[in-house]
């Protein structure tokens, strides 16, 4: 867990938190002018805005249907069909209809992200599930739910023109939980720090990472 002399150790994530992000990223794309192009890049991924949301509902939906079965598997993923909507592009399995526009795209956002905050409210502590990355409690879940809500939203927010300034205490507690490679610069913030080791930025004195990743087994936690 991340702690210095400086930053108290924060408390875990919780369905909350990732129910409040979900509010405040909906929030905010939903505030995007009405001829918003939703197909110019978000920001420095290689994906154009429309893809990146449909991502990241496609990554809480699979989260929460990792946590769904009886028995969640820990050794793969749950078997759900999926394809690759270009070369490149993310697999997937969940999709938005274009002809409804961004406010369907959003809804579907909201339809995952309300599920996976609801499965992880029902679980218990001792569940644990496949993640590449690590054999994860709800906890590590939600967290990695977070994280992938808070970036792929700054890239959104990047590639059409909108502010995103997360809660400095949710990025806290998120880093703690899957970044303990990662210290946290007091000078900076969590929300700066959570964004280098993202590979998002390049702040003054740390490189940009090229090669990163998080640590979900709740092993760790």
């Amino acid at each position: 867990m991340i702690t210095t002399d400086l930053v108290p150790a924060p408390g875990p994530v919780t369905p909350d938190d990732l129910a409040a992000v979900l509010r405040l990223a909906v929030g905010t794309l939903r505030a995007a002018p009405a001829d918003a192009d939703w197909s110019r890049p978000a920001g420095a991924v290689d994906w154009d805005c429309w893809n990146t949301v449909e991502h990241l509902a496609d990554d809480l939906l699979a989260y929460a249907a990792q946590l769904g079965p009886d028995e969640p598997p820990r050794d793969r993923y749950v078997p759900f069909v999926s394809r690759r909507p270009f070369p490149g592009g993310p697999n997937s399995f969940v999709f938005a209809r274009p002809e409804d526009g961004p406010r369907g795209l959003l809804e579907v956002l909201e339809a995952s992200g309300g599920l996976m905050v609801a499965i992880a409210r029902t679980r218990t502590p001792e569940v644990r599930a496949f993640h590449p990355w690590g054999l994860a409690d709800p906890a590590g879940f939600v967290a990695m739910s977070l994280v992938e809500t808070l970036v792929h939203v700054h890239d959104v927010a990047e590639g059409l023109g909108l502010p995103w300034d997360p809660p400095a205490d949710v990025c806290h507690r998120t880093l703690a939980r899957l970044f303990p490679d990662v210290p946290l610069d007091p000078a900076a913030g969590p929300w700066p720090t959570l964004l280098w080791a993202t590979g998002r930025t390049a702040p003054p004195g740390r490189p940009r990472r090229t090669d990163w990743r998080w640590y979900a087994d709740a092993a760790q936690a």
